[in-house]
Formats: C-alpha cells, sequence, structure tokens
C-alpha cells in the first residue's frame, strides 16, 4: 500500500491557521477510496489521540477541534487535508495522518505543530 507522506507543519502564532496534507502515491486509488483516513496528534508527555477521521460516509472530530479543524480528501489525488484555524498552545503536538484498509493499520511519520507567541 505504501506510505504516507506528510507536509505542512510549522511554527504559528495563537490564533493563527495551518493546513497539513498527507499524501499516498504508491496506493491504488480505489483501495485509497475505501480506506478510513484520520489525523492523530500526540503532544510531549501526552497519549496519541484521535484528531479528526473521514471516510466516504461523513468526518468525526474530537471536541476540542470542532468548528476549528476541517479534515478532507480528494480521493483522485490519493491526498488528505487537516485545515487548522484559530490555533491553540494547546494544539501543539506531532500530527500523525493514519490509514486503516482492512483492519490494517498505518501511520506517517508526523509533522510538528508549534503554536507560540
Amino acid at each position: 500500500q505504501g506510505p504516507l507522506v506528510e507536509s505542512g507543519g510549522g511554527l504559528v502564532q495563537p490564533g493563527g491557521s495551518l493546513r497539513l496534507s498527507c499524501a499516498a502515491p504508491r496506493m491504488i486509488t480505489s483501495t485509497f477510496s475505501s480506506s478510513i483516513m484520520g489525523w492523530y496528534r500526540q503532544a510531549p508527555g501526552k497519549e496519541r489521540e484521535l484528531v479528526a477521521t473521514i471516510t466516504n460516509g461523513g468526518t468525526k472530530y474530537a471536541d476540542s477541534v470542532k468548528g476549528r479543524f476541517t479534515i478532507s480528501r480528494n480521493n483522485s489525488r490519493k491526498t488528505l487535508t487537516l485545515q487548522m484555524n484559530g490555533l491553540a498552545p494547546e494544539d501543539t503536538a506531532v500530527y500523525y495522518c493514519y490509514r486503516n484498509y482492512g483492519g490494517q493499520d498505518t501511520w506517517g511519520q508526523g509533522t510538528q505543530v508549534t503554536v507560540s507567541a
């Protein structure tokens, strides 16, 4: 199925925005379309937590990001996006792209998001 390649992390001030992207270039398009895709994050000293997931049937968000983050996918391009608005210091974490297909989980390498003045 191939790796997940993330991009778009960085340093941003509180209230700012970032857009994370995840690509699955080696994945067959039909397989990508059938996959559950999502974003998780892990802050220092904390467990990895769900941020948002998306299937062809809909989306799911953690309560902490509802109304601020938007997850989307482009099945033909095999890409996943997380638009993050209204960022706060507590959003600082390593963000991981996630895929589940046929019960098999795959994780990206992670991208650092730091929200600080």
